[in-house]
């Protein structure tokens, strides 16, 4: 995992924004910056406070001590004192800064209620239910749990002839921006093992390997999430030159997924080899897929596949 001290110390998120993202209240975040002088901002050319994505990190560590039963004042003493010996904790992934659920309601039926109203194209109530579980619910339930099954009602849907395929693609291009808001929101990781993740050549659909890599930044990894349809030999070329520790691509079909064959074969002439994993329906459609493609399968649970990752790049 990464350090917080890995992460870039460059000022750029004003106080609303790191109230926005650790639920903090404004006046809360000044008063332990004052008290405790754990969080030290820059300045913008107004003097208006800017916070980096290390202060962010040191902010989701206090706010895990205190949900653990800490309080702020002992917290903070001993990150001063672990920062004082060089020992920087460990990034805390973005859902776990929270309580894991404050709702009284089911996931599911967020996710049942998200499908009718993408369904009816309402955009506008179903950007506040997204705001809704979002405040409710950590990161890994909210895509594991509700984006996830909100997909696959509406594939299947669309695969019976309920859903015009404009109403799926809306509902796509929805889930899809407040994904991409969730990636750019995390910290960027620069140091560390890298994952390069995306879809196998010819996939036509990017969200799995979207989600993963939201998944994998929020949990401290450096993951490039690099889209859809991978050009191979360009793959190649980029992971020699960087030399990611893992490569992720995921596939949808079987006709997918027998791209993955020429993968695993082109990154194989990559020294040292970066680890080759996959996921995608496609296995869960044609478990016998498994059997036929070299590298290490992910399995079906996103959750369960980031203890795999963490797993693998700790042997």
């Amino acid at each position: 995992m990464t350090a917080i001290n890995d992460l870039p110390d460059e000022p750029k998120y004003s106080v609303q924004r790191v109230s926005d993202l650790t639920g903090i209240n404004p006046v809360t975040l000044r008063a332990w910056e004052r008290r405790y002088g754990v969080i030290k901002p820059g300045r913008d050319e107004n003097r208006y406070r800017l916070y980096s994505d290390r202060d962010l990190a040191i902010l989701r560590w206090l706010i895990n001590k205190k949900n653990s039963g800490v309080s702020i004042s002992t917290a903070s003493a001993n990150l001063l004192d672990m920062i004082a010996q060089n020992n920087w904790p460990e990034v805390i992934p973005f859902g776990i800064a929270q309580a894991k659920t404050v709702s009284s309601v089911p996931a599911q039926r967020y996710a049942e209620d998200l499908f009718a109203l993408l369904k009816k194209h309402n955009e506008v109530d179903a950007a506040r239910l997204f705001e809704d579980v979002i405040s409710k619910f950590d990161l890994e339930t909210l895509i594991e749990k509700i984006i996830t099954p909100t997909l696959i009602s509406m594939g299947e849907a669309w695969f019976r002839g309920e859903l015009m395929i404009s109403t799926e693609h809306f509902a796509t291009a929805f889930v899809r921006s407040r994904l991409n808001n969730l990636y750019i929101s995390l910290p960027i990781v620069n140091k560390g093992p890298g994952i390069l993740i995306g879809g196998a050549p010819t996939e036509e659909h990017e969200m799995g390997a979207l989600m993963m890599a939201v998944l994998l930044r929020n949990r401290g990894y450096r993951v490039e999430f690099l889209g859809a349809n991978l050009h191979l030999d360009d793959l190649v070329d980029y992971a020699r030159q960087e030399k990611p520790a893992m490569i992720v691509l995921t596939a949808s079909t079987n006709r997918v997924a027998m791209e993955l064959l020429r993968a695993q074969a082109k990154l194989n002439t990559i020294s040292p080899a970066p680890k080759f994993c996959y996921s995608g329906f496609a296995f869960d459609y044609y478990p016998e897929l498994v059997d036929k493609i070299p590298g290490i399968y992910l399995g079906n649970s996103m959750v369960k596949a980031l203890d795999q990752i963490k797993q693998l790049l700790s042997e």
